[in-house]
């Protein structure tokens, strides 16, 4: 059934935490997809005054949403704003740095081994092995035979190639430069065929005493509730939107169908380098771009919590809705991390006929304890709006830009 399965995967993988200032839990569910795609990072404890939460949505593979999970927070720590207390800074370059590390050859190792692409080229090659025993018992499908032969050959080929890759010195074979993913400069791969394809939304929140700071890249969202009201604080970042549009095709790409260059939905996400190839241009001004957008609220005795989760669960119910829902559930159960399950289970389609409920789930529910030290009255937040149904007819301009798009790419190839 395409990327969807016939019957949904509804188990669960939850945790929690808690310690003086915070209680979270979180949980993931596959659903009706054929994949999990979903990562995330809960670290209570960044630092001694600090707490750090991330959701990561991936698409088109797993990988570079479990690269973000593993590396992203670790990158924001090691930062020399981060040192000096400039969060948001440190966010912002730990976002575009994931790109940097995955163009490499020891992110491109990391990205193989997470996205375990060596073990699914090694379980073709055992069920082409059985098949070709099959026929080889069968003197009618001898003339079979040869081209399962050639077949495997190519697996072979590709597996050795991704071995190579995994297992070859961490040195650029040119200069002999250490290509190591904790460095500011080094060397990149350029083998063929091994730019990472894939790429992953990223909601990161900090915490830090009474200061929440929120990073994100594409559509996941992070809200809070503020007295039961409902505030979303981030943007989805849709190709069709006025700002992420107009960088588009600044870039030299286009808009087909909402998404960016008629492929993806998202105009800012880390991984998708494909889409990030204009070397005229720095990273923040590319096609699609990991460069997140930053938003810092100072909390208060009213803020209750706070919800981190993918567009699985947006796409089903509304922030207010949500907000709503947990509200509800905190009356009876004090395990954050059941009423994350419960809300999937409200969530997930009876069927895949529709177009929501049907995504992979993951969510964070952070609780705040109180009281904050709030000395100051607090500025009104601002909520972002869901954004507005794709107008069709505002990609009057695609063709034009596809052809210049193509022209120039084969102005390069010369």
């Amino acid at each position: 059934m395409g990327t969807y399965l016939s019957t949904p995967k509804t188990e669960k993988e939850s945790e929690d935490g808690e310690n003086e200032r915070l209680k979270y839990g979180l949980s993931s569910m596959q659903g009706w997809r054929s994949s999990m795609e979903d990562a995330h990072a809960a670290h209570l404890d960044f630092d001694s005054s600090t707490s750090f939460f991330g959701v990561y949505d991936g698409h088109g593979g797993k990988e570079v949403a479990k690269f973000c999970a593993k590396y992203l927070h670790q990158q924001v720590l090691e930062n020399e704003a981060y040192l000096a207390g400039d969060i948001g800074t440190s966010l912002q370059q730990a976002f575009l740095r994931m790109d940097t590390m995955m163009s490499r050859h020891c992110g491109k190792r990391e990205l193989a081994i997470l996205g375990e692409k060596i073990q699914a080229v090694e379980s073709t090659q055992r069920e082409l092995a059985k098949i070709a025993d099959e026929i080889e018992k069968d003197p009618q499908g001898q003339s079979l035979r040869s081209t399962f032969v050639i077949l495997g050959d190519e697996i072979e080929k590709t597996r050795r190639m991704m071995e190579d890759l995994i297992s070859s010195p961490e040195h650029g074979e040119d200069n002999g430069v250490v290509d190591d993913c904790t460095l500011n400069n080094g060397p990149r791969c350029n083998l063929p065929g091994t730019r990472p394809t894939s790429g992953s939304t990223a909601c990161v929140a900090i915490i830090r005493n009474n200061q929440l700071l929120v990073a994100n890249a594409g559509d996941s969202r992070c809200v809070i509730s503020r007295k039961g009201q409902a505030y979303n604080l981030t943007r989805d970042h849709k190709p069709y939107l006025k700002a992420e549009k107009h960088r588009i095709l600044e870039a030299g790409g286009f808009v087909q169908g909402g998404r960016a260059n008629g492929n993806l939905n998202v105009a800012r996400a880390i991984g998708d380098l494909e889409l990030k190839q204009n070397k005229s241009l720095p990273a923040e001004k590319q096609v699609v771009t990991a460069n997140p957008e930053l938003n810092t609220v100072e909390l208060c005795n009213d803020d209750e919590f706070l919800v981190i989760a993918c567009d699985g669960i947006w796409d089903s119910m509304s922030v207010q809705e949500v907000v709503d829902f947990v509200r509800k559930q905190l009356n009876t159960e004090t395990k954050l991390s059941v009423v994350c399950e419960r809300v999937f289970d409200n969530c997930i389609a009876p069927c895949v006929e529709g177009r929501s409920g049907c995504d992979n789930m993951t969510m964070i529910l952070v609780q705040f304890k109180k009281p904050f030290d709030c000395t100051l009255e607090q500025p009104p937040l601002i909520s972002y709006p869901d954004p507005p149904p794709y107008d069709p007819y505002s990609d009057s301009d695609w063709e034009n830009r596809r052809r210049a798009l193509v022209a120039a790419r084969a102005r390069d190839l010369d």
